[in-house]
């Protein structure tokens, strides 16, 4: 099958493409408005680009509902700064209950019953319940298109991990301690526990067919 996309409805694109790009990392973002009411929302088209400096992006899209943009992004180019919380499995049900698109003087933390904690760089807070947090300085929001479901990438640069002592050894992470979930299309989201390993080769030690 092959599809254009121009030629389809723009729902059924944004189908396709969660389907077919996944798992997705979540990127559970906390921002503060100029009015300091706080905001709580997860993203799922979330990477990293760089470790030098170490930076971030993730991408709100316009909302299908009212064609408004999200809370997250309009806090961020207002004040220049986020922070991201990563997902376990622990805390699905409250980061689902961020996933609802409530007015902009509705405070996250309070609906989802997770629990605001003084960031060190940045003025939005963390989620004291999230095991790895990280503190954001805005580097370049790239807007992309105005239209319902258009997006934008917001990249930041990370100031500073918190991260809970028992998944620390030498730079690496415990992902059996961590306990991240993933995004795929629709409900659905996965646990990271069936992984294998795959020793990246040398070009040297490739044989020919």
């Amino acid at each position: 099958m092959i599809l254009n996309p121009s030629e389809h409805d723009v729902r059924n694109v944004y189908k396709l493409m969660v389907g077919v790009i996944v798992p997705r990392p979540i990127a559970f973002v906390s921002t503060i408005s100029l009015k300091g009411i706080r905001n709580l929302a997860p993203f799922s088209f979330f990477t990293g680009i760089s470790a030098n400096p170490p930076t971030v992006c993730f991408s709100p899209m316009i909302r299908s509902s009212d064609g408004n943009r999200k809370d997250t992004l309009n806090n961020i180019e207002a004040t220049g700064e986020f922070v991201i919380n990563v997902v376990s499995e622990q805390i699905a049900v409250p980061m689902n209950i961020c996933s609802i698109e409530f007015p902009p003087d509705v405070d996250e933390f309070r609906e989802s019953g997770l629990t605001p904690v003084e960031s060190d760089l940045v003025k939005p807070p963390r989620v004291k319940e999230s095991l790895v947090n990280m503190e954001c300085k805005l580097v370049q929001v790239v807007h992309v298109s105005p239209k319902p479901l258009g997006g934008s990438l917001v990249i930041g640069e990370i100031l500073r991990f918190h991260i809970r002592d028992d998944l620390f050894n030498d730079y690496r992470i415990d992902p059996d301690k961590l306990h991240p979930i993933g995004r795929m299309a629709g409900s659905t989201y996965i646990r990271t526990t069936d992984r294998f390993d795959l020793i990246r080769p040398k070009a040297g030690e490739l044989k020919s067919p």
